[in-house]
């Protein structure tokens, strides 16, 4: 008897196990090129993932064009249609926005359910290699003002023990599965980027609690910069939600990135960091 495909469904693909043996995941991450590269390491066959509203050159679903390169169908579903960081909701709720060609020979067309065209997808190939991780996806701004180094990362994923007490803009989106990534490492200041009209403002939902871990955190709007490029939020960035901690920084609604950045980035309020060291994520 045939063994039949499984789906796997997870709130990010930041997590996902190793060898995910030709499996079907429906993930919360966004489908930017970053999300897609961990889902084919994982050894996916296929993936669904969300839109986090297109945003700026359509960054919210360039992973769907560069999945077709190495034989991957990946589909997504509408920011509005279900919360970014949730894996369960997609599947409920979620409606497909965006199918590569791959997806659509599989059968999944834009306004199904996410969880029928999971489904649909347990017919799509498996990929014909695995990418390599490019070197694009971290780097420092040249600062020297400031007493604090300025990072940028595709995802707050990748974060390590030297960010701690450090300025970190990334290319996450500001949802709940990038909460403990960050209260982790506890930067001096994080920005994410909103995922706009991701439902019930999910994009940014991690914000208030780590004001609560006491982390200034903000996020740009997805229209300003591009999801998955933490350079883009860098540099390109207008602030659209920022928490408390971020305010008592400056931080203000329609304020450049960069200018937040530099201004935590130059010393701010001192941040009270635990004395336990981090580990590498």
């Amino acid at each position: 008897m045939a063994v039949r495909i499984p789906i796997i469904v997870v709130p990010t693909v930041t997590k996902l196990a190793p060898d995910r043996s030709g499996a079907v995941v429906v993930g919360g991450s966004h489908a930017a090129v970053f999300p897609v590269y961990l889902v084919v390491q994982s050894g996916a066959r296929a993936a669904v993932l969300h839109d986090a509203g297109i945003g700026k050159d359509e960054a919210g679903v360039s992973g769907l064009a560069w999945a077709e390169t190495f034989g991957m169908a990946v589909a997504a579903v509408a920011a509005a249609s279900a919360r970014i960081g949730d894996g369960e909701d997609m599947v409920t709720r979620g409606v497909i926005s965006r199918a590569n060609a791959l997806a659509r020979h599989c059968g999944v067309e834009v306004g199904m359910n996410a969880g029928e065209a999971a489904d649909r997808l347990r017919l799509a190939p498996l990929p014909s290699h695995r990418m390599k991780q490019g070197d694009h996806v971290r780097s420092i701004y040249d600062f020297p003002a400031g007493k604090r180094r300025i990072v940028c990362l595709d995802s707050i994923s990748l974060a390590t023990w030297q960010d701690r007490g450090q300025v970190i803009a990334c290319g996450s989106h500001g949802g709940l599965p990038t909460l403990n990534y960050t209260a982790e490492v506890r930067p001096a200041l994080a920005i994410f980027n909103d995922a706009f009209a991701a439902a019930e403002n999910s994009g940014t939902a991690a914000l208030k609690p780590l004001a609560a871990e006491g982390i200034a955190a903000a996020a740009v709007s997805s229209s300003s910069a591009r999801i998955g490029t933490g350079r883009s939020t860098l540099l390109e960035g207008i602030l659209s939600a920022c928490n408390s901690e971020a305010v008592a920084l400056g931080a203000q609604v329609g304020m450049p990135a960069l200018e937040l950045a530099k201004k935590a980035a130059r010393g701010g309020r001192t941040l009270a960091l635990k004395s336990v060291p981090v580990p590498g994520i």
